[in-house]
């Protein structure tokens, strides 16, 4: 995968796909958007009052997100989402 550089606070996050095992096949309209990622690249952090804010998340971490987070694009085919830090609720242990 090619790199991208985010900035401010901002990263790139590979949503993670839930898969379905059931009876039925559903088309791609009936399937929720992701909320559960993984962090590619992550920016350097903000500065508020002067002060330079570190980022809470680093690369690899697998987070959860809003459902509507982001901005949704593809990166040498693979979709990813670039979304603000503040976008992300939790890292996931």
């Amino acid at each position: 995968m090619a790199s991208i550089t985010p900035l401010g606070d901002r990263v790139v996050v590979e949503p993670i796909e839930d898969t379905y095992e059931g009876p039925l096949e559903l088309p791609e309209s009936a399937k929720e958007k992701p909320q559960k990622g993984t962090i590619v690249s992550v920016g350097p952090g903000r500065v508020e009052n002067g002060t330079k804010v570190e980022m809470n998340v680093s690369e690899g971490d697998e987070v959860i997100y809003g459902k509507y987070a982001g901005t949704d694009f593809t990166l040498d085919g693979d979709d990813v989402l670039i979304m603000r830090e503040s976008d992300i609720f939790g890292i996931v242990n």
